[in-house]
């Protein structure tokens, strides 16, 4: 906007000069020309090559326009700028000082190099020397900044989307474990259950038939739990076994270890419980369910005991069974105690086990 207002004016204050035609169509043609080669090259990068041809440019058009009307000299104003803008410093300065040369050259010229207008020009010329060299560094530290700014903002995008991509494994991650822990604590020990159940059935499919319709309910009444579990999975609602009470459902955890292994078990869970947040009783219930499926899979156990306790706003549950335990110290497999831990910290709790011979499973959540 400022070269074109900057060439109206120029190209105005030529045609309107007091000298021949000839003369003013000259430095019309010439501002024109070099109106023209701006126009081209500010919107482009440049090389060396291109800015000193451009320079070259610059300063023939411009001594020429203004040697044959100096008023084109008012051309100056966005000539500069744009040598500044296009090329590199120190070439910019020698341009700008060689551009502003010719309009005090032409004034001695038409004047016939008087002595006080010589004396008169010398300084301002200087001035206007130092001032174009100080806007030039001025506009390059803009440019210089504004470049900058720019690889900041390319760099901060960049790294939004290297944060937003790894936030989405990250996601991605957390949810296949949540999976894992549901599909271990729910699913998978649901189907431990029915195969055991089955193979109870198949050894007693010839001789205790009260004996297999009872295990063929127990295997029914756990295959539509775990239907009801993959729902409640999928839409990602709380277990299907806290449809009730917390105390409920750790009831019915306990009778059915009882119904299907023959275990003694003794619960100890008050009908009084307060009211505990759902992430709470989930995290109890999953701790509870995860014990179980130990006692019934690896204890060898005869006796197992479940306690919950609220104290100082603190919900405690604690299994304990008096099977053979089970070695600390051997590497864990699969999700069972990691899981346990997980979901304890998730809620700022802890899991703590003790072993051998007997488990003790102890799990503390605060209210």
């Amino acid at each position: 906007m400022l070269f074109a207002v900057d060439y109206v004016f120029a190209s105005l204050a030529v045609l309107t000069e007091d000298q021949s035609l000839a003369l003013r169509l000259t430095s019309f043609g010439a501002l024109t020309a070099l109106a023209i080669v701006v126009a081209i090259v500010l919107p482009r990068p440049l090389g060396n090559r291109a800015a000193l041809s451009f320079s070259a440019a610059v300063l023939v058009l411009i001594t020429v326009a203004i040697f044959t009307d100096p008023s084109a000299s008012f051309a100056l104003f966005s000539v500069c700028p744009a040598v500044a803008m296009k090329v590199r410093q120190p070439v910019a300065w020698v341009v700008m000082a060689l551009s502003i040369l010719p309009s005090p050259m032409a004034v001695l010229i038409r004047s016939g190099f008087d002595d006080e207008l010589l004396t008169m020009l010398l300084p301002m010329t200087a001035l206007l020397i130092i001032f174009g060299i100080c806007v030039s560094i001025w506009i390059d530290r803009v440019i210089v900044q504004s470049t900058e700014r720019a690889q900041l903002i390319e760099q901060l995008d960049a790294s939004r989307a290297e944060l937003a991509r790894l936030s989405h494994e990250a996601g991605i991650s957390a949810e296949r474990e949540r999976l894992a822990r549901e599909i271990h604590d729910t699913l998978a020990q649901g189907f431990t259950s029915i195969v055991a159940l089955l193979q109870a059935i198949e050894s007693e499919l010839d001789t205790d038939l009260p004996s297999v319709r009872r295990h063929v309910g127990l295997a029914t009444r756990t295959a539509r739990e775990n239907l009801a579990e993959a729902r409640a999975m999928v839409a990602v609602l709380p277990p299907s076994a806290l449809t009730g009470s917390l105390a409920d459902a750790l009831r019915r955890q306990a009778e059915h270890l009882a119904e299907e292994t023959g275990i003694e078990v003794d619960c100890r869970v008050p009908d009084s419980l307060p009211p505990l947040p759902t992430a709470t009783e989930v995290v109890l219930l999953r701790a509870a369910q995860e014990a179980i499926a130990n006692v019934r899979k690896h204890a060898n156990a005869s006796h197992v005991s479940m306690e919950v306790t609220v104290a100082d706003d603190v919900a405690r549950l604690v299994i304990t069974d008096d099977g053979a335990g089970f070695d600390p110290d051997r590497p864990a497999l699969g999700y069972g105690l990691a899981g346990m831990r997980d979901r304890a910290g998730q809620v700022g709790g802890a899991m703590t086990v003790r072993t051998g011979p007997g488990t003790t499973v102890t799990v503390a959540v605060p209210l």
